[in-house]
């Protein structure tokens, strides 16, 4: 049995994130000021503002790079574990 691959993984998680980015961000557009997530993803995303197009693109951007980066880590230390764990 082979391992994850960085760059499958990568894009599911990615994707995972600017889809649950976009969702936030539109739940936010529909709610009242108090129960919108937008000071998190000002904390969570560098350069994120409420709410501009650029903006947004940019908080896109960074959901999917941290997406990769979680199965740049992950991923070779769940392949090194499962090579341990089979002998």
């Amino acid at each position: 049995m082979s391992g994850l691959s960085i760059g499958r993984v990568g894009l599911v998680l990615g994707l995972f994130l600017v889809i649950s980015y976009a969702l936030c961000v539109g739940y936010g557009l529909l709610v009242p000021e108090q129960f919108r997530m937008h000071t998190a993803w000002q904390a969570l995303l560098p350069g994120f503002t409420w709410l501009s197009p650029a903006s947004f693109l940019l908080g896109l951007v960074e959901s999917f790079a941290y997406g990769f980066y979680i199965s740049v880590v992950f991923v070779p230390i769940y392949n090194k574990l499962g090579k341990v764990s089979r002998g």
